[in-house]
């Protein structure tokens, strides 16, 4: 993992990225397992959903300056897959309390060291097709970030009436594609969400934000009164010998709540003129692979392991008959497929789904039923 930091440089930009890497992904089981879940799997090429983030984030931010917020399952994975970060700066949280306490203790960490810095929230487990244009875009943000005590969020266009992300309603153009907003949606209803693609001022929020570390911390303070002080404890005992066990105190004190309830909403109420929240399009070919459905989807558009039929197999070989539609990954096997349609079969060591193209996004809801038979060597 090299990092070519030239054009951050040249550009003035001081981009810190916080990466938020603890979620368990159980909609891609049995692939996806509580100590190697979607971030730490390679759906789209060699290397891990967590590796590629880094990647196309060191052409504008530097490797010490990367840190990565996860679980203390994943910390072991997380260092021996991203070798160049410093161990220091891959946190594990003691206890899972969503993005709000762990995008604040972010904010809480820069700014003590870097205050005027831009902190980067980033999902470990998005797929973005152009690089380049991804870094363009980021440092558009990182500018407009560092102009006033500005929060930017990425936004995605909408291409259907997505019941499962949240939603930015944009108001006036500003400059260049750079929206006011207007407020945060969180997973609309299905009329909801078609009027939102409809109106065309709605953009799918892509969990990307940047700010200014001092910014976010202010926000936290303001909006999230009774947390902000657990995490301010917690970053000032950071690089201490009190750090762990502060850590472990005082973080589970601390609400479970993500940062969109936790502060964005509640800033966007100041309304648009006042809030200092602007979206700017995440126009580099995003996608949060969210279900086997999706990953079908990607692979389908991106021609990779494309059969006839618009089947899309991983397998040692394969033979199909009057077969459509349909996702397979076993790796070790010869799969035939005999007048079958718009299936998903994923095969592991120890398990073998079965489960159609619709109905795989309620495969979080098998592993939370395994959790509770206590079936710990499937989950």
């Amino acid at each position: 993992m090299e990092c070519t930091s030239d054009i951050s440089m040249d550009l003035g930009i001081d981009l810190r990225p916080f990466i938020l890497a603890g979620g368990s992904g159980t909609r891609f089981w049995p692939r996806s397992r509580r100590n190697h879940p979607k971030q730490m799997l390679s759906l789209d090429g060699e290397r891990s959903m967590l590796q590629q983030t880094v990647d196309r984030l060191l052409p504008i931010a530097e490797a010490e300056h990367c840190w990565v917020i996860t679980n203390e399952w994943l910390r072991p994975t997380v260092a021996m897959q991203l070798p160049a970060m410093p161990t220091a700066q891959i946190l594990a949280e003691p206890v899972s309390r969503n993005t709000a306490p762990a995008a604040g203790l972010a904010a809480f960490l820069l700014e003590l060291e870097a205050p005027m810095a831009v902190l980067g929230l980033f999902p470990a487990d998005h797929v973005v097709q152009d690089a380049e244009r991804f870094q363009a875009v980021l440092q558009a943000g990182c500018q407009l970030a560092t102009a006033r005590e500005n929060i930017v969020v990425l936004g995605v266009t909408p291409s259907r009436p997505e019941t499962g992300y949240g939603y930015i309603e944009t108001g006036q153009k500003r400059r260049d594609e750079i929206f006011h907003v207007r407020r945060f949606t969180e997973k609309p209803n299905l009329k909801r969400a078609e009027e939102f693609v409809a109106s065309g001022n709605y953009f799918w929020n892509s969990g990307i934000f940047l700010a200014t570390a001092r910014t976010f911390a202010n926000a936290f303070r303001e909006h999230l009164p009774e947390t902000a002080p657990y995490l301010e404890q917690i970053a000032a005992a950071f690089g201490t010998e009190k750090f762990d066990s502060t850590f472990a105190a005082l973080y589970p004190e601390c609400e479970n709540i993500s940062i969109d309830y936790a502060v964005l909403e509640p800033r966007s109420a100041k309304g648009e003129n006042r809030s200092n929240l602007y979206c700017i399009p995440a126009d580099f070919g995003w996608n949060d692979l969210g279900s086997w459905a999706a990953l079908y989807d990607h692979r389908l558009m991106r021609g990779q392991n494309v059969q006839a039929e618009d089947n899309v197999i991983e397998a040692s070989a394969q033979s199909l008959l009057e077969s459509h539609g349909n996702y397979v990954h076993v790796l070790s096997k010869h799969v035939a497929l005999v007048g079958v349609k718009d299936l998903v079969v994923v095969e592991t060591e120890d398990v073998l789904l079965i489960t159609t193209r619709c109905g795989c996004q309620d495969v979080g809801k098998l592993v939370k039923r395994l959790q509770q038979e206590q079936q710990d060597k499937l989950i």
